[in-house]
């Protein structure tokens, strides 16, 4: 079946360059990451509607709340390595991105809750655990109803806190992503293929 005297067909024919850009991941590399952070948000999101919070003493419960911001930091560090030696570095940052962004806003909405359960009156209303978050997500989207306000110092304090995170999550953290994309493609041999 191999006839020399055949006329070649294909992109030698005319001219073009063979070498073409590698595709894309399919729709299984897609949703992948996609069906992960789901999954890990509503985790987080369950996990903070099932454990008992207790307002037990502040000191445990500031103590609490600093090892959770460590662990914050400590994810996002870890993800960044994984999105540099991913495959499909910028899925990975996607999946990364939310994973964080979920046990950020899960963490601070605890802490509004606690708050509220060890000194009432801190904000004001009474928080239950989704008005803790919601005003979580009020405050991180600087949205700000105004429904919700802190009243106590230690409320302010914290949503200061939330409120220089979330700036800090957004624009050094997509810095440091996109930092860990560029690593990922040069380590691969491409320099931005569509994904």
């Amino acid at each position: 079946m191999n006839d020399p005297v055949a006329p070649r067909t294909g992109p030698a024919r005319f001219g073009r360059a063979t070498n073409r850009r590698r595709p894309g991941p399919g729709l299984r590399a897609r949703a992948v990451p996609v069906a992960r952070a789901v999954f890990v948000t509503a985790a987080l999101v369950t996990a903070y509607y099932l454990l008992p919070l207790d307002g037990g003493s502040t000191g445990a419960t500031a103590a609490l709340f600093a090892f959770g911001l460590l662990g914050v930091v400590v994810v996002f560090s870890w993800e960044v390595r994984a999105i540099a030696r991913s495959p499909h570095p910028r899925l990975k940052a996607v999946e990364a991105l939310s994973a964080t962004l979920a046990l950020y806003l899960v963490l601070f909405a605890s802490a509004y809750y606690l708050l509220e359960h060890s000194a009432p009156g801190s904000f004001s209303e009474p928080l239950t655990r989704t008005d803790a978050l919601y005003f979580t997500l009020t405050t991180f989207t600087t949205v700000g109803f105004g429904d919700i306000t802190a009243l106590s110092q230690t409320g302010r304090v914290v949503t200061m806190l939330q409120m220089t995170g979330g700036l800090l999550l957004v624009g050094v953290a997509a810095r440091v992503l996109a930092g860990a994309i560029r690593a990922g493609l040069r380590r691969q041999g491409r320099d931005s293929p569509p994904e």
